[in-house]
């Protein structure tokens, strides 16, 4: 699951529902032992209640239809550590021959590397793939400084390009991952055509994702009164809230939320189950600290100075970064295309993954086998 301002409300919301879901049959149930209610169907409805907050996921996911390929957490055996200077440790693993040509992949906010399950297994018999979780998420370590900013997150991505060699790189970022290599292309200009030979941007933006979303005006209006102090709650009480996600995901509605923000309803079983326990991983502090620090993110002024080129993709029904962000960068950038994914939401790369991979694969080859 990814973490973005609409489904950071959306995942409070799931929260609390949850609590009184689950209170609420308790409080049926000890209200029926103590005979204040003494019709049978209040004794039902406190057990049925109190049942759905621990089971629900498993109709809710029923209802989806099986696939014949579903994302697994796939791991690598070809590992290098990278020790950063705040203390924390980047895991990045390497899949496909050492010769081939890289490609680079960040995730978003909110999962880990092995989000990339259906891009390793499609594009690894083509390119050297090289990906990394991101500091405080996966196996990487979380910084000592507590520094979730995107730039520093970009200059992480500095250190895993330098293991390239002579090489020439595609980066390829998915939501918040975009938005790094975005920042990264203004803090390291001079990798831009030697180091790196094209973008890949991924249901991503250019500018605070609260403007970019759905529901933007709305967002924007609460983000000062609502968003950011339930984010700075979410840091205080990140051992409630991460309980409240874990009774989210036993009752079903983190999947609900999950669906919503992120697939169209034409994913399988096993993509919604893994996206939302995906969601599960991460700390719900370190998901606010990058939250808070993605409000303040602003590259509109950089997309004119990247002179190389790009591939924009978007879920055509992507709610998270609606299709207008990448169709804004693809004319702002100057060597820009744009490939629009259908059906598919934010989490186009698992819903629509053949799709996907195609596009990265066509656009890559061609921008590898470049001299310029």
């Amino acid at each position: 699951m990814l973490f973005t301002p609409l489904n950071f409300l959306l995942q409070w919301l799931s929260g609390l529902f949850s609590i009184a879901l689950l209170l609420g049959g308790i409080y049926i149930i000890h209200q029926w032992y103590d005979r204040e209610l003494l019709d049978r169907a209040w004794l039902i409805l406190g057990i049925a209640m109190s049942t759905w907050s621990f089971v629900g996921f498993l109709p809710v996911s029923l209802l989806r239809r099986p696939g014949t390929d579903e994302p697994k957490a796939m791991r690598s055996d070809t590992v290098q550590r990278i020790s950063r200077p705040d203390g924390s440790e980047i895991q990045v693993e390497f899949y496909g021959s050492a010769d081939a040509q890289p490609i680079i992949l960040i995730h978003g906010w909110g999962p880990n590397s092995t989000v990339w399950y259906y891009a390793k297994r499609q594009l690894a018999n083509h390119f050297r793939l090289i990906v990394w979780d991101l500091p405080g998420l996966g196996k990487s370590s979380k910084p000592k400084d507590r520094d979730y900013s995107i730039e520093k997150y970009a200059r992480d991505l500095e250190a895993v390009v330098s293991l390239v060699g002579d090489k020439r790189a595609i980066l390829l970022g998915h939501s918040m991952g975009g938005m790094i290599i975005l920042t990264f292309c203004r803090l390291f200009p001079e990798y831009l055509n030697r180091q790196v030979a094209g973008l890949i941007l991924v249901d991503t933006t250019y500018t605070n994702p609260v403007k970019t979303s759905i529901f933007s005006r709305f967002l924007q209006a609460v983000q000062k009164p609502l968003i950011e102090p339930l984010l700075y709650l979410t840091i205080a009480l990140s051992p409630l809230v991460w309980l409240m996600s874990g009774l989210s995901y036993l009752n079903g509605s983190m999947h609900v939320t999950t669906e919503i923000s992120g697939f169209t309803g034409r994913e399988t079983r096993g993509q919604l189950n893994f996206s939302t326990l995906l969601g599960l991983h991460g700390s719900p502090g370190i998901l606010a600290r990058g939250m808070l620090a993605m409000l303040r993110f602003n590259e509109n002024t950089t997309l004119p100075n990247i002179n190389i080129p790009v591939l924009a993709i978007v879920g055509k029904s992507d709610i998270a970064t609606v299709p207008a962000a990448s169709r804004h960068m693809s004319m702002e950038l100057p060597k820009a295309e744009l490939a629009i994914l259908q059906p598919a939401g934010h989490m186009g790369l698992m819903e629509r993954n053949e799709q996907f991979a195609d596009a990265v694969r066509s656009f890559s080859m061609l921008c590898l086998s470049s001299k310029s």
